[in-house]
């Protein structure tokens, strides 16, 4: 009698390709594509470039914001910064939001101020205009404050063209 230990061993492998394509096939049909949390919906300035469009006929609200005061830079865990790393600002900082001739430095002011705005012309646009300084925290609060008075088209203004 033959030791069994003496026999060849063969895997069939067909039957196991077919079992991996069966469950490719499964996954690319049950497949969800998951949308972007973070997506911020604006648009990127349109008088810059090749593609100039010409402007709306309604006068949009430009919000311009600008650093009056820097205040100290804070390593994320609220210590002084040591040059390294991630940083944050501390409570000092005090920026300027500008509409028009009207101006304030608390945001809370700005948001009332843009919900008027946006009550008197429901179709009016709105740019956010960042001066040298800000961080995208800054943009990031001021763009909430005019989603939340209402303004749906929200355009960031590029940086002047270099002389």
């Amino acid at each position: 009698m033959e030791d069994p230990r003496d026999q060849d061993c063969k895997l069939e492998m067909t039957p196991m390709i077919d079992v991996v394509f069966l469950l490719l096939i499964f996954f690319m049909c049950t497949l969800r594509f998951k949308t972007l949390e973070g997506k911020l919906a604006a648009y990127l300035p349109k008088d810059v470039g090749g593609n100039v469009t010409p402007s709306k006929l309604g006068e949009d609200v430009e919000i311009r914001l600008r650093v009056v005061r820097e205040g100290r830079r804070l390593d994320v865990r609220g210590e002084p910064y040591a040059g390294a790393g991630r940083w944050i600002y501390d409570d000092t900082r005090e920026l300027e939001y500008r509409v028009g001739p009207w101006k304030t430095t608390r945001l809370g002011d700005l948001e009332r101020r843009l919900a008027e705005l946006h009550a008197l012309d429901v179709d009016r646009a709105s740019k956010i205009d960042a001066s040298d300084g800000i961080v995208y925290g800054d943009v990031a609060r001021v763009l909430d404050a005019a989603l939340g008075a209402g303004f749906r088209a929200i355009e960031f203004v590029g940086a002047p063209p270099s002389r």
